[in-house]
């Protein structure tokens, strides 16, 4: 089927969505047990971890462990947000570095000025919502980042995104409480993230049938085999452990002298979409097919041209020395298997 399609459905008990094109699955969202990513708590410092530069703090959802902690003593309350998903056994990331993201806007209360996406190239529109967003932060001591999504946008419905944000920021960041920990603000779910992520689409596909309507069940299935062809005879092999993610590159029956590149670009090309669907993060490390020290460079620029277009923070580490190449991606999805089994 040609067009783009976003089904909001369901997996059990939890909302998921489904981002189609061109008959393709490119994303796939769906929630567990763990609180989402973006909630938001007024938690209390329990113990710093000094060898990570850390400390565990406390939330009505668990634990909490909070990167680059400075002058914070147990016992004191501090506004967090949930940066992502945990692994088994461990705490879950937080930040005391709080966004409130919204479809056209994000607002900064720690991070004063308004930012216009890179995104947006044409110059009077960058000029215009620049203006815009001045206006709606004036007497506003918060930072505002107006998204690549503004660009067509009409200006008073981006007005009123921000002005709806400004609004749900300031209650959060004035919340005095007591001296219990406490959650503030819910994550947004997998239908809001599909509204307010997703490019819009030609088919939104809300119905109780959705889901089957659009074959998500089969296209989730094809992504739940660690098998992934690839042009040309090639394939790759997508296999999640609890220390890392391994990916295996081969060339198939391809014997010519570029058949270690071309399998590695193609891979290259499919990796951003494979991690995304399935829910993978963590540490990547790539086995890649047999190629010339020579062609490593070309296999770089393609694999950083994929990830420029993820919309999944990832680090593209580099090269082992038993010439393996590694990745670090934000665990911001659950993983596919753990919802489909």
């Amino acid at each position: 089927m040609k067009g783009r399609v976003i089904a909001l459905g369901h997996l059990g008990s939890g909302e998921a969505a489904a981002l189609i094109e061109d008959g393709q699955l490119v994303d796939f969202l769906t929630e567990g047990d763990q609180p989402r990513p973006g909630t938001i708590y007024r938690a209390i410092a329990d113990r710093p971890v000094k060898g990570q530069g850390g400390m565990f703090v406390k939330t009505p959802d668990g634990m909490g462990f909070l990167r680059n902690v400075k002058g914070l003593g147990a016992g004191k309350l501090i506004l967090v947000q949930v940066t992502g998903y945990s692994e088994p056994g461990k705490a879950m990331p937080v930040t005391s570095r709080l966004l409130f993201k919204s479809r056209y806007a994000i607002v900064t209360p720690q991070a004063p000025g308004v930012n216009v996406s890179r995104a947006i190239r044409d110059e009077d529109r960058r000029d215009a919502l620049t203006v815009l967003g001045k206006a709606a932060m004036d007497g506003q001591e918060a930072g505002l980042i107006l998204r690549s999504s503004c660009a067509e946008a009409d200006d008073e419905e981006i007005a009123a995104d921000i002005a709806q944000m400004v609004s749900v920021a300031a209650q959060v960041m004035t919340d005095a409480g007591d001296a219990g920990a406490e959650k503030l603000l819910e994550g947004d779910g997998p239908h809001d993230l599909a509204w307010r992520d997703w490019p819009r689409s030609e088919i939104w596909a809300d119905a109780k049938e959705s889901f089957e309507n659009h074959g998500v069940l089969e296209l989730l299935d094809e992504h739940m085999r660690s098998h992934v062809p690839l042009p040309s005879g090639a394939s790759a092999y997508v296999e999640p452990t609890r220390a890392l993610v391994a990916v295996d590159v081969n060339t198939g029956a391809d014997v010519s002298a570029a058949a270690g590149l071309k399998a590695n670009l193609a891979t290259a090309q499919a990796l951003p979409r494979q991690l995304r669907v399935r829910g993978l993060g963590g540490q990547v490390v790539l086995d890649l097919a047999p190629m010339p020290k020579r062609d490593r460079r070309a296999f770089e620029s393609a694999l950083r041209a994929a990830f420029r277009r993820d919309s999944v923070e990832t680090t593209l580490v580099g090269w082992t020395p038993l010439g393996h190449y590694e990745l670090q991606r934000k665990r911001d999805r659950l993983p596919l298997v753990e919802v489909m089994n």
